[in-house]
């Protein structure tokens, strides 16, 4: 057995040595004079070696106490190798393999976007711990702050995707239970703010002569005059390839990223003019909008939003994604059938795998709902007397 004086004794040699103590916990001498405690054991058939610390910031007693430890767990069937991996893991270590994990199902963007909130948010405050003593205290301390300035939608996020961390820990074994989760109820509710949209028709004019005297990028521009024509989700519109659409058919035609559904957008002549304005520019590359850095991507997810604040309309007025609400309220008003405005908004339907085959759902009546639409927006633009518009049967 080994002896402190043993221990302190034990002088390098020409070669690595090993100094025997009991029950397959022993001495490890380098020939550069550095000593390690170890202990050998076998966990279903295999041979492995743990370390128990390096002397003499180890003492004899404190590794024969690791070593006592790790004999016990080995008889409960752990592995205490496993155990000390899992006590070593950095909680940042772990968010990071969930965000990979995650990667390749959610938008770059998305990715991002919450990659940054933990940057920003979490890994200051709890990245550095060990992910095995994170208590729903630490998880607290994350989310306090934002609760004090009100950034209640943020904390409910933030929150939400710890547990998420936590989960993927916990089926790979690394952790027994979810710190977040008693967090959730000790955050205020949070209030849902619509985004803003006009609905007046004589707002809306204001606001299409406002976008038609725009002097901004030529990009731009177009883009801007597109949303309320098309009315589709922003992210999409700036996102538009060259190859999802048909001139010759008017339709625009591509996947919705946020339903995962084929949709097919009726183009009205206007809107077929305005592409083919942008065409002579961007036509050669892959986005009909793309960014003013010529770095091979589309348009910032910014930029309708800074081109309406521009025109004087801020975002409790009016927004990149109010152009929806406001073909939809408009749309309804006027009597077209609410199944073919939701289907052009492509809001999925209660019957998911119908309608991820019937893309084409009300296409006929759509093809008239742009066109008319498209019409009803040149004569709120030029000052007509609009009379409210009637579905074309």
């Amino acid at each position: 057995m080994l002896s402190n004086t043993g221990v302190k004794g034990a002088k390098p040699k020409e070669k690595n040595y090993k100094v025997a103590d009991e029950t397959g916990m022993y001495l490890f001498v380098k020939k550069n004079g550095s000593k390690y405690f170890r202990l050998d054991y076998r966990f279903n058939g295999k041979r492995k070696t743990l370390a128990l610390g390096i002397y003499p910031e180890t003492t004899l007693k404190q590794a024969r106490e690791k070593r006592d430890e790790a004999k016990s767990q080995i008889a409960n069937g752990i592995d205490p190798m496993a155990e000390k991996k899992a006590d070593s893991l950095e909680f940042k270590e772990i968010a990071l393999r969930w965000f990979e994990s995650k990667q390749h199902a959610i938008e770059e963007q998305t990715h991002k976007k919450k990659l940054r909130r933990f940057e920003i948010h979490v890994f200051p405050v709890i990245g550095h711990l060990t992910i095995t003593k994170v208590k729903s205290p630490d998880v607290f301390n994350v989310v306090k702050p934002l609760i004090a300035r009100r950034q209640l939608d943020t904390a409910h996020r933030v929150r939400a995707e710890l547990s998420e961390i936590f989960a993927y820990a916990i089926v790979h074994g690394i952790i027994e239970y979810d710190p977040a989760q008693p967090v959730a109820k000790q955050i205020p509710a949070h209030k849902a703010e619509h985004r803003a949209a006009l609905t007046e028709p004589k707002e809306v004019a204001q606001l299409l002569r406002d976008i038609y005297n725009y002097q901004g990028t030529f990009v731009v521009e177009c883009a801007l005059k597109l949303s309320p024509l098309l009315f589709q989700r922003p992210g999409e519109i700036r996102q538009m390839e060259w190859k999802d659409l048909d001139i010759e058919a008017k339709e625009w035609r591509y996947l919705v990223t946020k339903t995962k559904v084929q949709h097919i957008v009726p183009l009205s002549t206007q809107a077929i003019a305005i592409i083919e304005e942008i065409r002579l520019l961007t036509g050669a590359g892959r986005y009909v909008f793309p960014s003013s850095r010529n770095d091979g991507r589309p348009m910032s997810d910014n930029t309708i939003r800074t081109a309406l604040n521009t025109l004087g309309y801020d975002g409790k007025t009016m927004t990149a994604h109010g152009f929806r609400t406001t073909a939809s309220t408009l749309l309804n008003e006027q009597g077209w059938s609410p199944d073919a405005i939701e289907r052009q908004l492509s809001h999925m339907p209660s019957d998911q795998v119908r309608a991820a085959y019937n893309r084409a759902q009300y296409l006929e009546e759509r093809r008239r709902l742009m066109q008319c639409w498209a019409d009803y927006l040149d004569g709120l633009k030029n000052g007509a007397n609009v009379i409210p518009f009637r579905k074309l049967v």
